[in-house]
């Protein structure tokens, strides 16, 4: 019996912390809006609306620049609690629709529509692409009834084409690519919108007069090799539609599942810029954000770490990892100043940084031990109870602070 074709849709939520603003205040549709601070605050631009993207704003860019470039934008705080709260109405829609979802991030999940074309089918449909396209009309539909929320979907036969179709379908559409048909649909688009092209990659192909996925396609491995090095055979494979259709495991965005007393594995948290970062500023505010997240999971354990791992990624993919034996701890406070010596000893090049990632290791219901800074455990219980009943983002350190 032959295997179904792999039909995996791609669901993106336009814009989604501006989205999920605009459901809260709806004064601010049509509006130029950034999430992710004041002007001139350290950090960068979480999300942004259409209006200001076409003044050149972009996720990822320092509030600073956005600040010049769009001045009379509407500046908002990110709010992750709340916006988790919607993500989780959208996985619950998306599953009356089909039982495999895979969340990519806070705004972006994976289904597998496989063999699925006979259930759906209605007497009006052409054939079975015309099933799966007007049902997963249907789903984004229900999400902006329900929620409010625009949603865009591309549908295809591997994840990273899905991927491409989504973004060809913003704002707001549903994009199906047809079996046989992804080489064409992928020729002409800029190599960028290939998930895994970054502008790194993007520049040294542009030196070799390759800007096309068509023409990354029809380039011989060993010249790609040059680029890509060992994943130069999964881009070309890309380029041409023939990605893979595994749907992965879960990657879960803002909630983490902490279970009481585990002092198996670690606790991790990572954040990749959408645009490579040099600004120091914002490093540190990152990695603030990231041991502020660990240490506080690791309180919701109710345990202690005595080993903390900093992982740095360049623009060009090379990755480092720095560790420290510390004494066991759950505290930012103490864990702060370590995670900055990390960071400086190991930003060694001067590449921008795509990727940072803090681990916490060697977990143990550890005796009590005095605190590095007196009453930081009363300060800890105080902060622990403002952010279960107002959310993580109700208070944060000021390094830390957008």
């Amino acid at each position: 019996m032959a295997t179904a074709a792999p039909r995996i849709s791609c669901l993106d939520l336009d814009t989604f912390f501006v989205s999920v603003e605009r459901v809260l205040d709806p004064s601010l549709e049509g509006k130029p809006v950034i999430v992710g601070g004041r002007p001139g605050q350290r950090g960068v631009v979480t999300a942004c609306s259409y209006e200001v993207r076409a003044l050149g704003v972009r996720s990822g860019m320092s509030l600073t620049e956005a600040g010049k470039l769009a001045p009379d934008a509407i500046y908002l705080p990110v709010r992750g609690g709340t916006y988790s709260e919607y993500a989780e109405g959208v996985r619950e829609i998306a599953a009356r629709y089909t039982p495999v979802i895979r969340v990519a991030s806070i705004d972006e999940l994976f289904m597998d529509f496989r063999g699925c074309e006979r259930l759906y089918h209605r007497a009006g449909d052409a054939d079975h692409d015309a099933t799966i396209l007007r049902v997963v009309c249907e789903l984004t539909a229900a999400i902006k009834r329900e929620l409010s929320l625009p949603a865009s979907a591309g549908i295809a036969t591997s994840k990273s084409l899905a991927k491409v179709a989504s973004g060809l379908a913003k704002p707001a559409g549903v994009l199906l690519v047809p079996a046989g048909a992804e080489a064409q649909v992928l020729a002409p688009l800029p190599v960028r919108k290939l998930p895994g092209i970054g502008p790194v990659a993007e520049a040294k192909l542009a030196r070799v007069g390759i800007t096309q996925l068509g023409q990354v396609a029809s380039t011989p491995l060993p010249k790609l090799r040059r680029i890509f090095g060992a994943w130069a055979e999964t881009v070309k494979l890309g380029a041409t539609g023939q990605g893979s259709a595994e749907m992965g495991r879960d990657r879960p965005a803002f909630r983490e599942h902490d279970p009481e007393g585990e002092v198996i594995g670690s606790i991790s948290n990572e954040r990749t810029f959408r645009e490579d970062v040099r600004d120091r500023r914002t490093i540190d505010r990152q990695l603030c954000g990231l041991t502020e997240r660990v240490c506080w999971r690791a309180r919701n354990r109710g345990v202690k770490a005595r080993t903390v791992t900093l992982k740095l990624r360049y623009a060009d993919f090379h990755t480092i990892t720095r560790s420290r034996t510390v004494t066991p701890t759950d505290s930012e406070l103490e864990l702060y100043p370590v995670v900055q010596d990390l960071y400086r000893k190991g930003r060694v090049r001067r590449l921008p940084i795509r990727l940072l990632g803090l681990a916490l290791s060697n977990l143990g219901l550890y005796d009590t031990q005095l605190p590095l800074f007196p009453g930081s455990d009363r300060l800890h219980e105080t902060v622990d109870a403002i952010r279960d009943k107002y959310g993580f983002d109700a208070l944060r350190l000021a390094e830390g602070r957008d």
